[in-house]
């Protein structure tokens, strides 16, 4: 058992190496479509990233349930964008702040954080998989 949960450490944790840069990257990037990049597409990764994290931390949660919590609490943070408290709006001035809360309310999101969500699925799924190996 100890040897399963060890791989299954080790998988989730290379995949988080690869993943967490990829999606700063999409903050960052400045070439052709930076635009829908900087602003869409992160959300991709935004939900993978957090999946990997859960998945990481609560061991014996199935990879469905992480990932309908990752997109129902990504959910919440997007609408929480309408409210604009002055606390918020000084918090989102930081950019570690902005890339976790966000700073504006955007329905086009949405389909990135299914997208997302389903890919940390198939991710954690496939994780599974070649620990038992």
């Amino acid at each position: 058992m100890d040897e399963l949960l060890n791989k299954r450490t080790l998988f989730t944790l290379i995949a988080l190496l690869i993943i967490t840069p990829v999606g700063f990257f999409t903050k960052f990037y400045t070439g052709s479509g930076s635009s829908w990049v900087n602003n869409s597409l992160g959300g991709v990764f935004y939900e993978i990233f957090w999946c990997l994290i859960i998945f990481l931390i609560f061991a014996k949660l199935k990879p469905a349930l992480i990932a309908t919590v990752v997109f129902l609490i990504t959910c919440a943070l997007e609408f929480s964008q309408l409210w604009k408290p002055e606390f918020l709006e000084i918090l989102r001035e930081n950019f570690l702040v902005r890339t976790v809360i966000g700073n504006s309310f955007t329905w086009s999101d949405f389909p990135y954080y299914v997208i997302g969500s389903l890919i940390g699925f198939v991710i954690m799924i496939m994780i599974k998989k070649f620990s038992e190996r």
